[in-house]
């Protein structure tokens, strides 16, 4: 090889990739070059066309899986590059690609290269920049994954609110939540960008991710083409959207500080599951401080407090002051061992109606009456 890449400068080339299905996936695109290959692909087919390597970053080591691999240029790209064979020009080197605004789309029937003439799939815009929707941020030309977030916001979403108070309970002078009517709203986003400050990253499947460095509205946002993902606002607040089932998994402690409120709304059901592997003291224990009540309401269903274990199964309640209780109908307790009452005070009971007791005996002022 006479003429090698560093001898007598270097071989440039501009071309047009029309093939990455590298066979040795290391990467390669096929590209055809402008003043060295024909448009006629009866001439000169896409599969004759040599295979390019294509130049990493720096940051990106291209060994053994690290760094970023494959590169992102797709049939359709305009790249440039150099041959490191010289004037062979049969060992092309891409260093970059090169945007621009498209004039034509890509047309599988018209047997010509320099486009994506097998897919036909990029561009997907003429007479427009290359460069991100969501860069540009022409509001005649919004992207449309904006256009769907804009559109798709859960709104007045209900929060838990305590109704059926009655007399002689703890008193709640207004509903839980009266800042906002007891509802929110998903907040909308604060997507303003401004050229050149969002730098974006699209992948072809529709996935996101922006850095926008946009004064004053700096977010981050990362979306996955189902529409799941998160945005992080200019003042730090960050919205969360899964768009289908979300799993967490901690293999150990799990600790979780809220300075504020905290909402939660679940339109199914919610289980909460403690111990599952039946250790000694993993108990479940709810404190509330100074000044606040626990309020439980069903708004049609019921409570239930069960415990399993005939060994160890006590329920234990302990009022330091009143315990008010009040049935709209019948109460119904039955005690199959013992039934103590110890009362320091008076006792008083007022029955509207009959007063019945029965037994096979009933001591009544420490004189047993046998009623057989």
């Amino acid at each position: 090889m006479s003429e090698f890449m560093g001898k007598n400068g270097f071989q440039w080339f501009v071309g047009v990739v029309e093939d990455r299905q590298d066979p040795q996936t290391l990467g390669r695109l096929r590209v055809r070059c402008l003043g060295y290959h024909t448009e006629l692909l009866d001439k000169l087919k896409t599969e004759d066309l040599p295979w390019a390597h294509v130049m990493n970053p720096i940051t990106s080591a291209t060994v053994s899986g690290l760094g970023q691999s494959p590169l992102g240029a797709v049939e359709g790209t305009w790249v440039v590059g150099f041959f490191q064979d010289g004037a062979d020009a049969q060992q092309p080197i891409i260093i970059g690609t090169l945007p621009g605004v498209p004039s034509e789309l890509p047309d599988t029937g018209s047997k010509k290269g320099f486009m994506d003439a097998v897919n036909g799939a990029y561009p997907k815009y003429k007479n427009e920049t290359d460069v991100n929707r969501l860069s540009v941020n022409d509001e005649d030309l919004p992207h449309s994954s904006l256009t769907i977030r804009k559109a798709d916001l859960d709104k007045s979403v209900g929060t838990a609110q305590i109704d059926g108070i009655f007399s002689g309970v703890a008193q709640i002078d207004a509903d839980l939540d009266t800042n906002n009517g007891g509802k929110w709203d998903e907040p909308e986003t604060p997507y303003a960008a401004t050229y050149p400050h969002n730098h974006v990253y699209e992948s072809e499947s529709g996935h996101l991710r922006e850095m926008d460095d946009t004064p004053g509205k700096e977010r981050i946002h990362e979306r996955h083409a189902s529409g799941s993902g998160y945005e992080i606002h200019p003042d730090g607040s960050k919205v969360t959207r899964v768009k289908n089932d979300n799993y967490t998994l901690t293999t150990n402690d799990d600790y979780t500080h809220i300075k504020g409120t905290q909402r939660h709304t679940t339109d199914g059901g919610v289980r909460i599951r403690v111990n599952s592997n039946g250790a000694e003291g993993n108990n479940y224990n709810i404190e509330v401080g100074n000044n606040a009540n626990v309020n439980v309401e069903v708004n049609k269903g019921n409570i239930n407090l069960t415990t399993l274990s005939p060994d160890v199964g006590d329920i234990n309640i302990n009022a330091s002051r009143d315990l008010n209780m009040q049935v709209n109908r019948n109460m119904n307790i039955e005690v199959l061992g013992e039934y103590t009452e110890n009362v320091t005070g008076n006792k008083s009971e007022k029955i509207q109606g009959v007063s019945i007791k029965t037994g096979s005996t009933i001591n009544m002022f420490g004189d047993p009456i046998n009623l057989n």
